[in-house]
């Protein structure tokens, strides 16, 4: 279950509490250019028990690798060890526009903070030369007095994992070689191949065999009942769309959007044209009504019970082992319930 960055946290905080009796497993806080979401992980690690809180997701530019390291070893900390460190590389408007900070090598800066973090928790001295980070300060940088330190705390674990929330070629072929678990978005199990097949295969035989397999999360909007016929389920799916509208179309500029990229990758071509291009003029209702049912359908889990099961098992076919979902409808609760059932527990 993933929180909204644009407002609602501490009342979603009940909802999460009692989701967790329910059998959900994790929630994830979403940072954007909200508040941030590690005071929010700090204040749900103190309210619940056993569900895991993973930040869904931080980017890599307005923060320090160290401050990374410090910051999800002190989450896990306070969590007793059940912090998920979700990272990602935001977008230029974000990390130029709002943080000041070059957008460069994103792919390469979140590999590079993955070994970093990695370093810290280990509470070896943080050195690294790389691409993206160079410490301590190289010769003729600062003022020459930078120190090669470890972590004075010894942390929870040493291998917190690390998803990584990536989208592009070479920063999924990473995430398959390097990251603990994968957070696509408007996955769909019967064609994410044509879009990230290539580099996932080619990043999962990097993978050092000690690593366990690459976790992988994804799913939608969940309902799952009998009475809704195809009509009905659409109409529910309705609710999705001014969120894949801007995505789609709001969440870049007209010549670098990640998520328009992706739409047209999966054969929605002209919908994302159309739907980008009445975004940008500020027509986003009718953004909205441009996002192809086909795709709410297949990014979402909505129906009854018997096309649930089918989309769960397709999930499972393409190698999904974790199902996102933001239950919808009267009781969020017995949503998970049978969710859980129909997954077997």
């Amino acid at each position: 279950m993933a929180l909204s960055y644009s407002g609602g946290f501490k009342e979603s905080i009940g909802k999460v509490v009692e989701l967790e009796k329910a059998g959900l497993d994790i929630v994830w806080v979403a940072e954007a250019y909200s508040f941030d979401a590690i005071s929010q992980v700090g204040y749900l690690a103190a309210k619940t028990e056993r569900i895991e809180i993973g930040t869904g997701i931080v980017n890599v530019y307005s923060r320090t690798p160290a401050l990374m390291a410090m910051t999800a070893a002190g989450c896990d900390y306070v969590s007793d060890g059940r912090f998920i460190l979700g990272l990602g590389a935001s977008g230029p408007q974000v990390v130029e526009g709002f943080h000041g900070v070059p957008y460069e090598k994103p792919a390469k800066r979140i590999s590079e903070y993955i070994d970093a973090c990695r370093m810290v928790w280990k509470r070896e001295p943080l050195v690294y030369n790389g691409d993206t980070i160079q410490v301590p300060l190289p010769a003729g940088k600062g003022t020459g007095l930078g120190k090669a330190l470890k972590l004075i705390n010894h942390p929870v674990r040493q291998d917190i994992p690390i998803w990584w929330a990536s989208l592009k070629e070479k920063a999924v072929e990473a995430t398959a070689a390097s990251a603990d678990g994968w957070l696509p978005i408007m996955f769909i199990p019967e064609k994410f191949q044509q879009v990230w097949g290539s580099p996932l295969k080619a990043g999962l035989a990097k993978r050092d065999s000690s690593m366990k397999r690459l976790e992988i999360s994804a799913g939608g909007m969940l309902c799952i009942d009998d009475s809704l016929d195809q009509a009905g389920a659409d109409k529910l799916l309705d609710l999705a769309r001014p969120n894949s509208a801007l995505y789609i179309g709001g969440m870049g500029a007209r010549d670098k959007n990640f998520y328009n990229d992706i739409a047209k990758a999966y054969g929605y071509e002209k919908e994302a044209g159309e739907i980008q291009d009445l975004y940008l003029d500020g027509k986003k209702e009718e953004a909205a009504k441009a996002v192809p049912a086909d795709m709410l359908r297949k990014t979402n889990l909505v129906g009854p019970k018997s096309m649930i099961k089918e989309r769960i098992a397709a999930y499972k076919e393409a190698g999904v082992t974790v199902l996102q979902v933001n239950p919808v409808g009267k009781n969020a609760t017995q949503q998970i319930e049978m969710l859980k059932d129909l997954v077997g527990g």
